[in-house]
């Protein structure tokens, strides 16, 4: 039956929904770098925690990323997410881990009543073929994999299985280290009980298998991080052995190096006294402010290998989509480190060599101090520098990604993007990092040295009648230039009291 004409044969209506514009990236994103085996093994390298719950259900409470972690977790704001990566720093062992287990897999009844137990995985190229094994007596699935471990270690000295009760898996590993220590997926056991589907150790459900690998340096797994992941920021080391004063140096050469739109920062902590001594330049804090490394800050702590976590973890707090939210690392606490206690000479040279520390004042205080990178930069003022450039850029890549149309490479489509960048520079206004004040750099457009920045910051940017036929052809926009006036931060005080009678 006709029900009538069609609406749409009168109105037609079509709707389109704007792309979701690209993320700011995430300047509170600390990753420590550890080599605990047995967790986050060279494949999947790094993960994510959002508090020290997590990394403690992971790591336990002894191992360096736990305690690196509980600095960084115990600053008061307590930062929101957390990276741990994996450093290779001796030869891996090759494993498999199997399947997460429901609760119904867990059952220890499906393990005790098998009793003629069968087992087929190749381990190190070699097919190991279990027979035989006796689960009858199995006291909990920790006795199983025991039991299990004993029964492969006779064919495959050092192999381990074990059972990760915090993931609720069977994981088994090779006795050897290096390229070639591999495990299989487990395969079809010829006669028994096969325990392959039990343990979940098959390719149908298991993690594909990891092969061990050889030791590699740190600025390796420094490179293999930055490669693989940009979501982190701050990059320390918690190692059972530190690196060496040349791996620190390594890593921060090549984070110095990296593309600006990947900036990353590094912070290590000096537990050598020398750093301390006048007459000497040998020391890491001086090595890395020879090499004028912006990207890099150390701080010395006898008391806490991992202090510079803390430090970092302070400033990963910050929300530059805040009003007054900016901050300066001096005077800042953390939590759970133990001061120094430092003469004025001693304190003379951390402030000479462009390090920093938690230190003791007489006034019953303690205080971080001067917070500065190893060329001398403030470590607020890097971290807010490469904020405001990816503001920036992220803002000006969305005005060209959700536009519907077009950019127009004329006078009004620059006023588009200069007004985009105008509106970032208001945000860096807002949150406190540039404010009003007098311009002491080059003259820029109409803007003169000594001229007062009204609004903090000015944006030039040429007519496009002045762009070259080569640029123009490329599609490229005219060059702008953005003035902006930092809003410091006070550190020193000096105060002159003249008392008339």
């Amino acid at each position: 039956m006709a029900t009538g004409l069609n609406v749409a044969d009168f109105v037609s209506v079509s709707v389109t929904i704007s792309p979701k514009a690209a993320q700011y990236r995430n300047f509170g994103a600390g990753l420590i770098l550890g080599s605990t085996s047995g967790v986050i093994d060279t494949a999947e390298r790094l993960r994510l925690y959002t508090s020290l719950d997590g990394v403690t259900q992971d790591f336990g409470t002894t191992a360096p990323e736990y305690l690196a972690a509980k600095d960084y977790f115990s600053q008061s704001p307590q930062p929101a997410v957390l990276y741990v990566g994996r450093w290779a720093q001796t030869a891996t062992r090759g494993h498999v881990r199997g399947a997460s287990l429901s609760p119904a897999q867990q059952l220890l009844s499906n393990f005790t009543s098998v009793t003629t137990g069968s087992l087929s995985i190749m381990v190190d190229g070699t097919a190991r073929n279990l027979t035989g094994i006796n689960l009858s007596g199995a006291l909990n699935l920790n006795n199983v994999a025991s039991i299990i471990q004993t029964a492969l270690a006779a064919v495959a000295p050092g192999a381990v299985v074990k059972y990760d009760g915090v993931y609720n898996r069977f994981d088994v590993a090779s006795g050897t280290t290096g390229p070639t220590s591999t495990v299989s997926y487990a395969t079809t056991a010829p006669s028994g009980t096969d325990l392959g589907p039990l343990l979940h150790l098959t390719s149908a459900d298991a993690s594909a298998p990891v092969a061990g690998m050889a030791a590699e340096s740190l600025v390796s797994a420094v490179s293999t991080l930055a490669n693989q992941s940009g979501a982190w920021y701050s990059l320390q080391v918690a190692t059972s052995t530190p690196p060496a004063d040349a791996d620190h140096l390594a890593v921060a050469a090549l984070i110095e190096g990296l593309s600006t739109s990947q900036s990353r920062i590094y912070g290590a902590t000096l537990q050598n006294a020398n750093v301390l001594d006048s007459t000497t330049s040998a020391d890491l804090a001086s090595q890395f402010k020879t090499g004028n490394f912006s990207r890099t800050f150390s701080q010395f702590s006898r008391n806490d290998p991992y202090a510079a976590e803390s430090l970092f973890g302070r400033f990963a707090t910050v929300d530059y989509e805040g009003s007054n939210t900016t901050i300066t690392g001096a005077y800042k606490q953390e939590p759970g480190v133990a001061a120094e206690v430092l003469t004025e000479s001693q304190f003379g040279q951390i402030k000479a060599k462009n390090t920093n520390v938690f230190v003791s004042v007489q006034n019953g205080t303690n205080i971080i101090f001067p917070a500065v990178m190893a060329n001398g930069d403030y470590i607020d003022e890097r971290i807010g520098a490469d904020w405001l450039q990816n503001r920036i850029q992220t803002d000006c890549y969305n005005l060209l990604y959700t536009t519907a149309t077009k950019v127009p490479q004329t006078d009004a489509g620059m006023s588009l993007i200069k007004t985009v960048i105008a509106n970032a520079c208001t945000v860096a206004v807002n949150n406190g990092f540039i404010a009003p004040g007098t311009w002491l750099g080059p003259s820029v457009g109409t803007l003169r040295t000594f001229d007062v920045l009204t609004s903090g910051f000015y944006i030039f940017a040429p007519p496009v009648s002045t762009q070259s036929q080569a640029d123009r052809a490329a599609r490229k926009s005219v060059p702008f230039q953005v003035c902006c006036k930092l809003a410091g931060a006070v550190h020193l005080i000096s105060i002159s009291v003249l008392l008339d009678r």
